[in-house]
């Protein structure tokens, strides 16, 4: 099932590639672009773009810099989270402080979910 996207979004999702937090490139170059599943950086979905989603396990990744710790950005991120969920999709976030300062412990947490989810699949599947 693909999923649905706003293609007016791709040129803006090709410029946060381009333009990546230090965050963003430390979890990319070091964990997910040489996971065995496959991960997308800036990927559209809906109305959105996702810092990281893993097709296989619908799952998305989500890193939170300051400005999601305001109460609009909180508010925001509780809709689309709202909105990503109702695509069947799970959303990880974890702070810039954790991939800076918890580097291994993001990369299990990852880990952890890809298998969580992957196994869940397996069980609905007939």
């Amino acid at each position: 099932m693909s999923l649905e996207y706003n293609k007016n979004l791709i040129p803006r999702a090709k410029e946060l590639r381009k333009n990546a937090t230090p965050q963003e490139n430390e979890l990319w170059y070091k964990f997910l672009r040489t996971y065995p599943i496959r991960f997308q950086r800036q990927k559209t979905i809906g109305h959105f773009i996702a810092d990281f989603y893993c097709h296989e396990a619908r799952l998305v990744i989500e890193l939170d810099g300051a400005q999601h710790f305001t109460p609009e950005g909180k508010a925001y991120d509780e809709a689309r989270t709202h909105v990503l969920n109702s695509y069947a999709l799970a959303v990880l976030r974890f702070t810039n402080h954790q991939i800076d300062s918890e580097f291994p412990a993001v990369c299990t947490k990852i880990d952890a979910a890809v298998a969580a989810r992957l196994d869940h699949q397996k069980e609905e599947s007939p």
